[in-house]
């Protein structure tokens, strides 16, 4: 009798083991196998890079295990007999060829990864979300690539400022959830961010705006009469650069032209139309006075963008080209003068004139420019790529056009949007609805006649979720109005289209708040209570 109890327990047991072998992976992988049984990883587990391939991605791993675990595991060129972790390229014709892309076996005596150094940074990423929800590591076979090229999230720290260990949480939140692009939002007409040693009041006086508006801007809008600033030394600049390249991150900075450029004119008024003074803008929205397109205008820019690039390697630059009010430009004698000597109809091509200027800097340097989609208007520079952000008709001209294109319309890829309907529980926000199911049916590439989509299909490169700062005043409020909606886009970005399925990622997102608070991220909780968001 004793021996059929022993028999049902055991298998039992095993039929646990089954039922627990559950892979609360996010971004869901293109191609997953799930087995019983566990790997037990342990303070003995040893980390394995028999020809000393990956010393970066395994000491990120580590630093992760530290946070999440309190130890680090061994690093070691031989393999032992179990108990290991085994990281390397494979054999050679074997070899994973797509860089990002990863193959991943766990079993219960040892796993595998195999894969170029961004695909293996990935499956260690993919490692850390199955350690940090389950601590045993379920058996499994993992082969994963990503959908899109481009993923991205961005952060404004113009409106509101964030330190830079701030901006390295969110960087290590991003490759967690395996995005490989962080738009770093540094200028605007609310402050300048970012030290240019040529020009040093462009952070003496552009990164401080003497008060802010409380609340939403109106004619009787009260202010707090608090100076309000700070801005990133050169040297914090390469120390974010180093840590996202450390996380197969790529930083793009964006400096904003010709428009949203009060504070930059505020500390140099003399580049505007009507020569200043200005103060730094104390409220949002867009404003009137912008970069006046003559000659020492161009001088000044391309000495601000000759110090940026040598702070970013990235192949991009992104300059803006939203919202440019037109108005200076109407009554400007210089740019009356410039649009007769260049035969140009209106203000709108002036912009084209100054973008298209600009650019061809830009390539000079061996840099390609990034714009909103405003850059549309008057034409097209010729080698830009098109950030489409007014929905996504500007997206699909600008690959008709054959330019690249990143998506990120305003509906669902703004996260400063409200993601719940019962508003009076959540913080002040910009406006507008994006709940985290908007956010994760969302499609880069929109359904489109068939004589487009294979246009579509070979420029649209990705997209991006964006999060302005306006009303966005500390970190832990960025967390909660990017998280989880950044789970629901890298899935969207990241996952085959045909193996996605809300309400099972919702149920892996249920398990990964394990995760999250183990890391104390502060995300919002509204997915929690469905009621919430009908």
């Amino acid at each position: 009798m004793r021996s059929i109890f022993l028999f049902l327990f055991c298998l039992s047991c095993g039929y646990a083991n089954a039922q627990k072998s559950v892979a609360a992976i996010i971004p869901l992988p293109k191609e997953m196998k799930t087995d019983t049984g566990f790997f037990n990883l342990n303070k003995e587990t040893i980390l394995v890079d028999s020809l000393n391939e990956f010393p970066g991605e395994l000491s990120v791993f580590n630093i992760q295990l530290q946070k999440l675990l309190g130890y680090e595991l061994p690093i070691s060129t031989h393999k032992p007999e179990h108990n290991y972790i085994n990281v390397f390229h494979g054999h050679e014709g074997n070899r994973n060829t797509f860089p990002e892309s990863y193959v991943l076996r766990v079993a219960r005596k040892d796993i595998e990864l195999t894969g170029l150094p961004e695909g293996v940074f990935h499956g260690l990423q993919t490692l850390v979300q199955l350690i940090g929800v389950n601590t045993a590591v379920p058996a499994l076979y993992i082969n994963d690539q990503p959908a899109f090229s481009w993923r991205g999230m961005h952060l404004d720290v113009c409106r509101h400022f964030f330190t830079k260990e701030e901006v390295e949480r969110y960087l290590d939140e991003l490759a967690l959830y395996k995005f490989n692009v962080f738009h770093w939002h540094l200028t605007d007409d609310q402050g300048w961010r970012i030290e240019i040693k040529q020009f040093p009041k462009l952070t003496s006086i552009g990164s401080i705006r003497k008060e802010t508006v409380i609340g939403k801007p109106s004619d009787t809008a009260r202010y707090d009469g608090k100076p309000y600033g700070g801005f990133y030394t050169q040297e914090d600049i390469k120390e974010v650069v180093a840590y996202a390249t450390a996380r197969h991150i790529t930083v793009i900075p964006e400096i904003e032209m010709p428009g949203h450029a009060q504070a930059a004119l505020a500390a140099y008024p003399q580049y505007s139309c009507t020569g200043g003074p200005f103060p730094v803008a104390t409220t949002w929205g867009a404003f009137d006075e912008v970069y006046c397109p003559k000659d020492s205008t161009f001088v000044f820019l391309e000495k601000i963008l000759d110090e940026v690039m040598v702070l970013f390697p990235a192949p991009y630059i992104h300059i803006g080209g939203d919202e440019c009010s037109k108005k200076r430009w109407k009554t400007c004698t210089n740019c009356q003068a410039l649009m007769k000597k260049e035969h140009l109809k209106d203000e709108n091509e002036l912009q084209s004139y100054f973008i298209r200027r600009i650019e061809k800097y830009l390539n000079s340097k061996g840099k390609q420019i990034i714009g909103w989609d405003e850059i549309l208007e008057g034409g097209l520079a010729p080698n830009a790529t098109v950030m489409s952000w007014r929905g996504i008709k500007g997206g699909i001209k600008a690959m008709e056009l054959k330019h690249q294109v990143i998506m990120t319309p305003g509906k669902p890829c703004y996260f400063d949007h409200y993601q719940s309907k019962d508003r009076k529980n959540e913080p002040l926000a910009i406006g507008g609805y994006n709940p985290l199911d908007a956010v994760y049916a969302f499609e880069p590439i929109p359904v489109l006649p068939a004589a487009q989509q294979a246009t579509a299909r070979q420029y649209i490169i990705g997209a991006q979720g964006n999060v302005w700062t306006e009303y966005i005043t500390s970190f832990p409020q960025v967390e909660y109005m990017s998280v989880p909606r950044m789970c629901a886009l890298s899935e969207a970005l990241w996952t085959p289209l045909k193996k996605k399925n809300y309400p099972d990622f919702v149920k892996r997102l249920k398990q990964h708040t394990i995760l999250l608070d183990k890391m104390q991220v502060h995300y919002a909780k509204v997915f929690l209570h469905p009621s919430t968001t009908p």
